[in-house]
């Protein structure tokens, strides 16, 4: 009898909005995918149930606002943190709060991964920043503090190099362009940029945000785009690249964000790139398709699912060649009957199949 196999384990953090409605589509999908492949895939929920940004501006002014935030981004750090260390290497998120989110990513040193393109690889900074950083308050004003380092930009730059060759494996990255606000770092920045590219061995074009926008509009994007950011562009940028080259809407895409802190190494977490949706929470009508492909993709990536991404792509294409869709996508179903038009198509009912191949 051959040895056996652990039963794969992925972790589940919910947050308010429409964080609950979600959170049970990715348990359904991903129990499918599993029974599809004849796998058990365990699932690990945070106890807590976060907050989303509506939810805290009707928590009852600033000081409870912050003392949530703080529990909040104190909370799921630790749940990530035991994930980790229980070996789970896949945690998916539903929209939370996100003061406490960049709260967790800093401590945590996070970075995003988007491929927008077969072209284009983002790679999101998060661990350093204008987004990161503690607020302290006094009668009337707010001081934010945050940090940059040479040790965080180098952990940075050495894991978007890494993850490109992982994306274009044989050829690596042809371009590698910086977008950070370096002209405010006295010049530091630049300096570290530079000493790090030659120890990596790679050609760097750091450039201010306003100068790499002008060149995407001017000039294109070049075959096999690495683009590092801080995240106050990356963030208000995402949607513009989608748009601009990417072909696709934000609403329907998931992202990955990797912990590079030591503590967490190997652990990433899925996320939807929408937000909490509170105006839509029990309606019945937020987008499944993020959350849909996210469960794929960790199911295939962390469960030892394989194909289940290219047949999630399929079921998704067959349920909207259908007509099958929620109203923020032209159609007139809940999400409820977009899970189930989806799956039917990933897990064809018998009779189907017949007429199929009839």
């Amino acid at each position: 009898m051959g040895a056996h196999r652990a039963r794969p384990v992925v972790g589940l953090a919910v947050g308010r909005g429409t964080g609950g409605e979600l959170a049970d589509v990715f348990e359904n999908v991903l129990t499918r995918i599993g029974r599809l492949c004849s796998t058990e895939i365990g699932v690990t929920r945070s106890p807590r149930t976060y907050h989303s940004y509506f939810t805290l501006k009707d928590a009852g002014g600033t000081d409870r606002t912050r003392r949530l935030t703080e529990e909040d981004a104190g909370h799921y750090e630790q749940f990530c943190r035991e994930q980790a260390r229980a070996g789970v290497s896949a945690v998916f998120r539903t929209a939370i709060n996100a003061q406490s989110l960049y709260l967790v990513r800093e401590r945590l040193q996070a970075v995003k991964v988007d491929p927008v393109t077969p072209s284009l690889l983002l790679v999101r900074d998060q661990a350093q920043g204008f987004y990161t950083g503690e607020n302290r308050h006094t009668p009337d004003t707010v001081t934010r503090t945050m940090v940059f380092s040479k040790e965080i930009t180098e952990k940075v730059l050495t894991f978007a190099v890494r993850r490109a060759w992982a994306q274009w494996p044989g050829d690596g990255p042809a371009r590698i362009v910086l977008a950070y606000k370096f002209h405010l770092l006295d010049g530091a920045f630049g300096e570290w940029v530079a000493e790090i590219a030659g120890r990596l061995g790679v050609a760097v074009e750091l450039g201010q945000p306003d100068t790499v926008n002008r060149n995407l509009v001017e000039h294109g994007l070049a075959p096999r785009t690495l683009l590092v950011a801080g995240n106050e562009w990356a963030d208000i940028m995402h949607v513009v690249l989608l748009a601009a080259f990417g072909g696709e809407r934000q609403e329907n895409r998931y992202t990955e964000n990797v912990h590079l802190h030591p503590d967490v190494d190997g652990l990433v977490e899925y996320q939807t790139v929408h937000g909490s949706a509170d105006d839509l929470a029990g309606t019945g009508r937020v987008n499944p398709t993020a959350t849909l492909r996210a469960a794929a993709a960790i199911a295939e990536r962390h469960a030892g699912c394989p194909g289940a991404i290219t047949a999630m792509e399929q079921a998704l294409r067959e349920a909207r060649d259908r007509g099958v869709g929620t109203p923020d996508a032209g159609g007139r179903h809940s999400t409820t009957e977009v899970v189930a038009e989806v799956l039917d198509a990933l897990d064809p009912a018998p009779d189907r199949v017949s007429a199929a191949g009839a």
